[in-house]
């Protein structure tokens, strides 16, 4: 059963709670047989297709390990690219299951949209790139400069507050779609390509000289990016939600996908309760007793997931940062299974 606005209304006009409409979602993709996620354009190291339309990324992975929590199959997933500006209402229609893309989460999105931001898959915060051959040093330098900006995003309202606060004039040069925005960004209509700091280091990565681009050291906003889902099922909520955590789990405890079998066998009782061996925390959100092994045994934990798609040894080549566990400085953190 596809929710849609027109249905939510309906629902309204008859008395009836959101949640009653929107409470079926697993019901849903199982008999679809696929999660439809909603991700971006393409943005290297996040979400993207590769010549052969596969998708491939960090918040791909997320959508991934969700159909393999359902399904024991991480391919049973179907893309929806969106903009900025089509996202939140393509989730709202019921077109996509969730939305994995680069979606900061804010308070007015989370309360006014009839949305629910289920975690924060990357720490993030706004930042600018340049050309090295300009010789800007600084965000303190940009004043008079023309910048490109995304419009229907955070980025938008971040630099209005940066150079509003800072005394610094600048022209926006604003575009609807993030590939625009890159484009002309390279062909020189703009001074100063602004958005996440993380989707600069990927943008940058596609250039034909990536070398000559330099982001500037200030970050100016908090950006903390996460899936989202519609308000109104807690079961749907609950699968998310714990999805994430069992990412994060996973790598606090060790357990990847290379050694996830043998580790069937450990003693630990962390272990144990995070791969269904000691008790059943699959069955109260509608999965199997060992939803989570299914998650590292086709992704690997969050690490792995970082690793591959944006950590140091990748193009991107961003450091762990704020996005390391708790236990090594940074702010992921599971809540317990238990």
């Amino acid at each position: 059963m596809q929710k849609t606005l027109l249905s939510i209304a309906v629902a309204a006009s008859l008395g009836l709670s959101a949640t009653a409409v929107n409470a079926a979602t697993l019901d849903d993709v199982k008999a679809k047989g696929f999660v439809q996620c909603g991700v971006t354009g393409g943005v290297p190291g996040f979400s993207a297709p590769d010549a052969n339309n596969n998708w491939a990324g960090l918040e791909v992975d997320f959508c991934r390990a969700v159909a393999a929590a359902i399904f024991d199959d991480a391919d049973a997933v179907r893309y929806t690219p969106l903009t900025s500006q089509e996202r939140f209402a393509a989730l709202s229609a019921g077109e996509i299951d969730v939305l994995s893309r680069t979606t900061t989460w804010t308070m007015s999105r989370d309360t006014d949209l009839g949305i629910s931001f289920i975690g924060t898959m990357y720490y993030d915060g706004q930042g600018f790139m340049v050309r090295k051959a300009d010789g800007i040093a600084s965000a303190a330098d940009l004043s008079g400069a023309a910048i490109c900006i995304e419009s229907g995003t955070t980025t938008e309202l971040n630099a209005a507050d940066y150079f509003e606060t800072n005394g610094l004039d600048y022209s926006p040069v604003v575009f609807t779609d993030q590939d625009e925005v890159v484009k002309a960004f390279e062909d020189g209509r703009c001074d100063v390509y602004t958005t996440d700091a993380s989707a600069l280091a990927a943008e940058r990565s596609k250039f034909s000289n990536p070398d000559d681009y330099a982001i500037l050291p200030e970050i100016i906003s908090k950006e903390p990016l996460g899936p989202v889902i519609r308000q109104g099922d807690e079961q749907w909520r609950s699968i998310t939600r714990w999805t994430y955590f069992a990412l994060l789990e996973a790598e606090e405890q060790g357990v990847t996908q290379a050694n996830v079998d043998e580790m069937l066998g450990s003693d630990n009782p962390v272990i144990k309760r995070l791969l269904g061996v000691e008790g059943d925390f699959g069955t109260p959100i509608g999965l199997t007793a060992d939803w989570a092994y299914r998650i590292v045994k086709h992704i690997g934990n969050y690490g792995e997931s970082y690793d591959r798609h944006v950590g140091p040894a990748t193009p991107i080549g961003l450091e762990r940062g704020l996005n390391a566990l708790w236990k090594d400085g940074g702010l992921q953190y599971a809540m317990p299974i238990r």
